[in-house]
């Protein structure tokens, strides 16, 4: 099995133009739908329960079929996490070619059931159909509070703005792709996506967290720009504190750059104001990335304490000229 590049989304700019026009129902507990940018739908049970719904597959990313399932299954789970939920149940969604190899098929989705597991979570069933591309990935459903779903859209003008994982899978998947990425960077990248966001947002749960997103295939800035537009607030990044994966500054540099890459510069770029030397990276879709979060000072210096991986990377500001500055 090998790598079919990096796990972008249909670009932003499509999605922008065809959901407003898809019918809304109106339903109080609706507590978020896709007239909003958020990561997940949430909706309202009981008083004291909220649903948590999600879905994510792609092409495979790494060439071992084992992690490119565990990667799936991590991906999927990420969106959960990111509403503040836990995960629960879990659906499987796949597409294999007729003549695929049946050894291969079943390494991918025992990587993908013992990452679920590992999230405490369940797999009811799944889907599948023939097509001669690969794609493999979850629907995963959760669970949490209604008062303690954690959004996108919240961000306020002074939070710290922290992030718990690298940037760079995207062009590593990529470099993967063209047959120049070293085998050391590969192993470090897919580790990386192999890490569950559960330890993160547990670290998080009772913090007064403002604003929170996943970083995906819209890439650092897509997401950063749903959160500032959302919020209402200029988000300032500050380039020289984000840490990429080792690797991904060189494949950089050597233009192992995606579609979805082009895609999201094209949709993003209006909104940012600034320039980095990085600016391609932080374009860069990536696959099972860390949560983006907004926070007060002092939530975030507790955080610092207590979950080391979690660095910052700038600060909320009241809205200005563009939703986004590179600094």
């Amino acid at each position: 099995m090998k790598a079919g590049g990096c796990a972008s989304k249909l670009s932003p700019k499509i999605l922008d133009q065809v959901l407003p026009r898809i019918p809304r129902v109106a339903d109080p507990n609706v507590l978020v739908g896709f007239d909003t940018s958020d990561d997940a739908g949430v909706y309202r049970v009981t008083p004291d329960l909220a649903i948590v719904q999600t879905v994510d597959f792609f092409t495979p990313v790494v060439d071992d079929p084992y992690a490119f399932g565990a990667i799936a299954a991590a991906n999927a789970l990420s969106d959960v996490y990111a509403m503040g939920g836990h995960p629960l149940t879990a659906l499987s969604i796949l597409a294999w070619p007729a003549s695929g190899d049946i050894d291969t098929l079943e390494e991918i989705l025992k990587g993908g059931a013992e990452k679920i597991h590992e999230a405490g979570c369940v797999i009811l069933g799944g889907h599948s159909v023939s097509d001669p591309e690969i794609k493999f990935g979850y629907a995963i459903t959760g669970t949490v509070h209604p008062d303690r779903v954690k959004t996108n859209t919240g961000a306020r003008p002074g939070d710290v703005l922290m992030f718990t994982k690298k940037i760079g899978t995207g062009v590593i998947s990529t470099a993967l792709k063209k047959g120049i990425a070293k085998q050391q960077h590969v192993d470090r990248a897919m580790a990386q996506m192999l890490t569950l966001n559960r330890a993160a947002a547990e670290a998080i749960e009772n913090l007064d967290v403002h604003g929170l997103t996943d970083v995906t295939g819209f890439g650092l800035f897509g997401h950063a720009r749903e959160m500032a537009i959302g919020s209402k607030v200029t988000l300032e990044i500050d380039s020289s504190l984000v840490r990429f994966l080792d690797g991904a500054v060189e494949y950089a540099q050597a233009g192992a750059f995606s579609g979805g890459l082009g895609n999201n510069r094209e949709f993003v770029a209006s909104c940012v104001e600034g320039f980095s030397p990085f600016d391609d990276l932080f374009y860069d879709p990536q696959t099972s990335g860390g949560l983006l979060i907004a926070l007060p000072e002092k939530d975030a210096l507790e955080l610092e304490r207590n979950f080391p991986a979690a660095y910052r990377i700038g600060k909320v500001f009241e809205r200005q000229k563009k939703p986004l500055r590179i600094i």
